[in-house]
């Protein structure tokens, strides 16, 4: 915990709160910050909490620590360079974020995308959905005293890393994706690495499971702790595997498809209670569901090309444009921006690794877009921690806030 100053207006608040205490009963309140600068709340936000001892009495949130004005940045780019900024947001799940942003601009432009590249879209949400469940579960572990499942499962991670790596040349902000499909295609060896990990990641995430969910003492530490129910998750906008752990069954992919995950069969996993158990079993059962469709997709995987036939819009390779006059002015046009974008209104959204990430664009016919908003799931359910630590003890905050899933970049963009 650290001595940052406390906002001056909930000092006040609780100083009447901690007086009015002293009055009643000669007991004493304290006002405690749990962050920013505390590994638990990764370095950006606040948490003003008023204690009586141990238990949380009241908890307010402040953030902005790290505030880097993407929307703001995003509207003086180019659309084909708002991707890398796309990354940066929930960076443990990127491909994701890439992806949803190539649809929304290609909802703006009218883009039909080819079934294979939908196909290929579809494999790196689910390694990246996968790899954000493994980072959220691993680290609730150690959170709660368990390092031994942490450093063990991390070794998938790193699997699904070398995929992206072969696939676009990196592995953590993967800039994946152009509009209308991909930069190249898949090579051989991304395939090979793919079905590898098909055959790998099951005994490890069985053995993580088998290691940690039935630990009396990890159970003790989640079990009836920090529960919200389906009611107060909805009121508060909640989505992803948070609104699921409460009992509802809300999935982007199945309320309103992209991206053909109509061609795939898998569940939604629920929970009842909405407690930190509850959440940590929805992401294990998730991370199933993943691997499931990825096998789908690779057993049905079309052929045809992995990038739609758009020339004004998608960079031609650049051995063609030192080649080729055609691709050289469609080159030069597309950087220059001098092929006009249609005005209109969209939203898109797309199930990230917490839930309905949207991004909302206004175009005006420039080549950048006039206002851009990303709904991040990040920044609407941390709402609700303040509600769901009171009377809580403060060891208790740590594995909620851990369950949540509370990535940096993503609430605090």
């Amino acid at each position: 915990m650290s001595n940052i100053i406390t906002p001056r207006s909930v000092e006040d608040k609780y100083a009447e709160l901690i007086k009015q205490r002293e009055n009643e009963d000669g007991s004493e309140l304290s006002i405690l910050n749990l962050g920013p600068t505390h590994p638990a709340t990764h370095g950006i936000f606040q948490n003003v909490l008023l204690m009586d001892g141990e238990k949380i009495v009241d908890a307010e949130q402040t953030l902005g620590y790290i505030h880097r004005a993407f929307e703001k940045i995003a509207e003086n780019r180019p659309f084909y360079q708002i991707t890398p900024l796309t990354d940066r947001m929930n960076y443990c799940s990127s491909p994701i974020n890439n992806m949803g942003w190539w649809l929304t601009v290609e909802k703006l432009l009218g883009i039909e995308v080819p079934k294979r590249a939908q196909y290929l879209r579809v494999i790196v949400m689910e390694l990246a959905r996968i790899a954000d469940h493994l980072i959220c579960n691993s680290i609730l572990a150690v959170d709660s005293g368990a390092f031994t499942g942490f450093l063990y499962i991390f070794q998938a991670r790193e699997k699904i890393y070398e995929i992206f790596e072969e696939i676009c040349g990196a592995r953590l902000t993967t800039n994946m994706g152009r509009m209308g499909g991909f930069e190249r295609e898949w090579s051989d060896t991304a395939f090979l690495k793919l079905d590898a990990f098909l055959k790998e990641y099951p005994p490890a995430l069985q053995e993580f499971i088998d290691l940690v969910a039935r630990n009396r003492i990890f159970m003790d530490r989640c079990i009836n702790v920090g529960s919200i129910s389906a009611e107060r998750a909805m009121a508060y906008g909640m989505t992803g595997p948070n609104l699921r752990a409460a009992g509802v069954d809300y999935d982007v992919r199945v309320a309103t498809p992209y991206s053909s995950y109509e061609d795939f069969e898998f569940d939604i996993p629920v929970g009842k209670s909405g407690d930190t158990y509850d959440r940590f079993c929805v992401r294990n059962e998730e991370m199933w569901q993943s691997l499931r469709i990825i096998r789908q997709a690779l057993d049905k995987m079309p052929e045809g090309s992995y990038h739609a036939d758009v020339p004004d819009y998608y960079l031609p390779p650049k051995e063609e444009v030192y080649t080729s006059m055609e691709a050289l002015i469609y080159h030069f046009k597309i950087v220059m921006g001098e092929i006009p974008v249609p005005k209109g209104e969209v939203y898109h959204a797309v199930e990230g690794g917490n839930g309905e990430l949207g991004f909302y664009l206004i175009s005006d016919g420039s080549r950048v877009p006039y206002r851009l908003h990303f709904r991040r799931p990040c920044f609407i359910y941390y709402q609700a921690f303040t509600e769901m630590i009171k009377g809580a003890y403060l060891s208790d905050a740590i594995v909620i806030m851990s369950s949540l899933n509370v990535i940096a970049g993503e609430l605090d963009a």
